[in-house]
């Protein structure tokens, strides 16, 4: 089907404005040094933080354009760090101490699955050993993963993303080369994608000295993991049904039954003082000690993608980070085309580089530039990032116009390719 010329010069358009951000964001040098081993969050946002996506993004409190025809933030906003940034086009619309390096919990799993999803495919199978779950965390959250028992990379990511199973990710942790392995390589990942204020000690977010993100890394990890088609479905399943433990029946035959699992996402699945958010297409919550309730979410709505990011509210409300989150969507979709950004999400390193490599594969799954070692660098995809990264804006849910940059080598899609299931059930 011939593209209109309207979408054409629309494309173009985008193309010319990425251009432009490429040439003004920040370098590395603008973010603050990696923290060491024994940094901990601070109090008080440090009143110099990574200047990365913009200045504004790098000074202490809110940070919005408020103009005539601009809606006013909600008021009752007790989140320490929080950013509202449009999918496509990257621009964040308002933020709040937006790169304080916190505490992430569990939303840490995101970049552990960014970065280990395209390395397996989802039919290869695991028989789970001791040294397996050796050392998940005490107090972990648990999907359920028994030894002995063997596992398919589709049960254990259905794991990680609906349960927010510890033990699911150190089996895949350890499938993929060890623990140690796993979080180097998923602080690679972070440089990679400019997440600067990101330093990975564990690779499912249970607190550990000196593991920190920022919600903007977090939204920025967010927008790589959707561009991979795997991530996307993941992260939007409510309920999937879990293999349980080998049992024999009252006729002495070895069985295995399943049970449910339900996401632990409550703009998702709902709860009892929270209905499900309209248009909401995941993506991951955690909850530690250390961090107090995380969460980064995507929604649609009226063809606009926004990603919003929360990270521990003062307030000791239940569900307390959804309602924030909720609050922050329903004023972004009111902002969107009437307030100027404040900043941008910018694209990873490797959309910048000129003769960056071509690739077409949306399936988040292992082959072609997906797989071990030098190989696993992603490439920048015509439909999709299928390794480690993703593209600077989003996908186009028909595929999308591709326009390719001859100076940076940088693919623009249209549109988030979000689960038709997800949009159909939250419709009005």
């Amino acid at each position: 089907m011939p593209v209109p010329k309207k979408t054409v010069r629309r494309s173009l358009l985008v193309a010319s404005a990425v251009l432009s951000s490429l040439a003004l964001t920040a370098p590395v040098s603008h973010a603050a040094p990696k923290p060491s081993p024994s940094t901990s969050p601070s109090v008080t946002p440090p009143a110099n933080m990574s200047t990365v996506g913009g200045e504004r993004l790098g000074q202490p409190g809110t940070q919005v354009n408020l103009a005539s025809g601009v809606p006013v933030l909600p008021k009752d906003l007790s989140a320490r760090s929080w950013i509202v940034a449009d999918a496509e086009s990257g621009d964040v619309l308002a933020a709040h101490n937006a790169h304080w390096r916190l505490a992430p919990a569990s939303t840490m799993k995101m970049l552990f699955a960014d970065t280990v999803l395209p390395r397996f495919p989802r039919t290869t199978e695991h028989k789970v050993v001791p040294s397996d779950l050796a050392d998940v965390g005490a107090g972990s959250s648990l999907v359920g993963i028994k030894e002995g028992e063997t596992y398919t990379v589709h049960d254990l990511w259905l794991g990680v993303f609906l349960r927010s199973g510890n033990d699911a990710v150190h089996v895949l942790s350890k499938m993929n080369g060890g623990i140690k392995n796993t979080v180097e390589e998923m602080n690679e990942h972070a440089e990679e994608l400019q997440a600067l204020d990101t330093h990975a000690v564990s690779p499912d977010g249970y607190d550990a000295p000196g593991q920190v993100s920022s919600a903007y890394d977090l939204t920025l990890i967010a927008r790589s993991g959707l561009q991979k088609k795997d991530f996307r479905e993941y992260c939007s399943t409510v309920t999937a049904k879990f293999p349980g433990e080998t049992k024999k029946n009252k006729k002495g035959k070895q069985v295995r039954e399943s049970f449910e699992i339900q996401n632990t996402n409550r703009l998702l699945a709902g709860d009892s003082d929270i209905p499900v958010y309209q248009g909401i297409a995941g993506i991951k919550n955690g909850n530690t000690t250390n961090a107090g309730a995380t969460f980064t979410g995507v929604a649609e709505r009226n063809g606009k993608v926004l990603l919003v990011t929360v990270m521990n509210p003062e307030k000791n409300e239940h569900n307390e980070v959804y309602k924030e989150t909720a609050r922050l969507f329903d004023w972004g979709f009111q902002a969107a085309g009437k307030v100027q950004p404040v900043g941008e999400l910018v694209p990873p390193k490797n959309a910048a580089q000129p003769g960056a490599q071509l690739g077409a594969n949306d399936s988040g799954e292992a082959g072609g530039a997906g797989n071990s070692g030098d190989s696993a660098k992603p490439a920048v995809g015509a439909s999709a990032a299928t390794g480690s990264s993703g593209v600077g804006v989003a996908l186009g849910i028909t595929g999308g116009l591709l326009v390719l940059l001859a100076a940076g080598a940088f693919l623009i899609n249209r549109r988030w390719p979000l689960p038709d299931l997800v949009r159909r059930r939250n419709r009005p």
